[in-house]
């Protein structure tokens, strides 16, 4: 066990602890799942819950058991199901069942504990981190799927979702469209990251320089898109670009996909927009979507001190002091309940509750190298996808940090997206 590690033992310690706190908290999603849940493809664009607990066990077996301790593969009849490349999404719903899965996950997790006991931890810590990381990612994409699994569609066609268990109790209101904003000055931050936790597209760091803009203090609340549709926000093309209205026409929504119409939830950040319902929703306004760079500077920057932080609060990792992650309240809650977590600039909600889009593309920092493999980032660098920050309830604190980036492409709505608004200084 961690007592018996004799090298680099503070760094074990931690990779140990996380390793073990990261699969406690994967595996109780699956407390009480049945199988039709377990190896249902929900949607199209998401794999089975199922398949994404194999792939967890498949990863960590391929670079820790195989690339980096030079063992054979321990279950090959895994190799093609679980690798990412290995079959399309929808082929793979003819899973192994939960239990044999499990099998697969604890006999690959006690070889690898088994091997961070005798390895020189510190050449491969970067690995290790990233590991923990695409366990927690792929965690989150867990809770979609079970997000999804809930919806259901009623007799008008509306569709309803039960992911909110209950109201949050409301620490404050603010008037619909009155969001109060910052005023970001002109200059130069650090941008990226190059720490061992960062992830390739996030490196490396470098500096950039913004003109003064104004960015909203938090992210759109319920009470504030409801007046958007209220507006005929989702029939009116004069707020839609192009794409956005001929996705609109598409898909036929007329409200968020975790849309709540319970008034208790009016101070939440609206959760579940894609990226044209937040740009028709910012225009509406007379705002627009931030970019990438501008909502890092304004949740990350320290002015005063000449430096960005991790978190918007300091290095401290996230917890419920902070920010709603983790799922640890299971849900959204009001934009105003963190008042600790906020940004040196005084932004609120900039990591946890909703995951915020942007309007930067995903593409790729001076200096990028792929790490671990090409195709963890370098694929999606094809002007395609948009560039999400921050976090929702359900990112776990090893991948919650401000300068972690997501991506996905703007039709996408499944995710527990929302979003905040900018304007330039004219």
């Amino acid at each position: 066990m961690i007592s018996k590690l004799s090298k680099s033992t503070s760094t074990k310690e931690f990779i140990y602890d996380a390793l073990n706190d990261c699969r406690r908290k994967t595996l109780k999603l699956f407390d009480e799942l049945d199988e039709m849940t377990f190896c249902h493809q929900y949607h199209p664009d998401f794999s089975p819950v199922g398949w994404h607990l194999g792939h967890i066990a498949y990863t960590e077996s391929l670079w820790l058991l195989e690339h980096s301790a030079g063992l054979k593969c321990l279950f090959p009849q895994y190799r093609k199901l679980f690798a990412a490349d290995g079959l399309p999404k929808s082929e793979r719903v003819k899973l192994p069942n939960l239990a044999e899965t499990r099998d697969y996950l604890q006999t690959v997790r006690e070889k690898v504990l088994e091997y961070l006991e005798v390895v020189d931890i510190e050449p491969q810590e970067r690995l290790w981190r990233f590991l923990i990381q695409h366990e927690s990612q792929h965690c989150e994409i867990l809770s979609y799927v079970l997000a999804l699994s809930k919806i259901r569609k009623g007799a008008e066609g509306k569709f309803f979702s039960p992911l909110l268990p209950a109201p949050c109790p409301v620490s404050s209101s603010y008037s619909a469209l009155s969001t109060p904003m910052v005023m970001i000055p002109a200059g130069e931050f650090e941008m990226g990251n190059n720490s061992l936790d960062a992830l390739d597209n996030e490196s490396l760091c470098h500096r950039v320089y913004l003109d003064t803009y104004w960015i909203d203090s938090y992210p759109v609340t319920c009470r504030q898109y409801r007046e958007f549709m209220a507006a005929g926000g989702y029939e009116n093309s004069e707020w839609w670009s192009d794409a956005g209205w001929q996705w609109l026409q598409k898909e036929q929504v007329t409200q968020p996909l975790y849309w709540q119409s319970d008034h208790s939830y009016d101070d939440h950040p609206v959760c579940g927009v894609s990226w044209y319902e937040a740009e028709a929703y910012s225009r509406f306004v007379g705002k627009r979507l931030p970019t990438e760079a501008e909502w890092e500077k304004a949740a990350s920057w320290d002015a005063q001190a000449q430096r960005r932080r991790t978190y918007p609060w300091g290095e401290e990792m996230p917890s419920l002091k902070y920010c709603n992650c983790d799922r640890l309240i299971g849900q959204t809650t009001p934009v105003s309940n963190y008042p600790e977590g906020q940004s040196p600039y005084g932004l609120l909600d900039t990591l946890g509750n909703v995951w915020e889009w942007t309007a930067s593309w995903f593409t790729p920092y001076q200096g990028f190298q792929s790490y671990p493999y090409v195709g963890y980032s370098q694929v999606y660098f094809d002007n395609k996808h948009r560039v999400l920050k921050g976090g929702s309830w359900a990112t776990r604190p090893w991948v919650a940090r401000c300068s972690f980036r997501n991506w996905y492409y703007p039709y996408v709505r499944q995710v527990f997206t929302g979003f905040r608004c900018a304007t330039s200084v004219n």
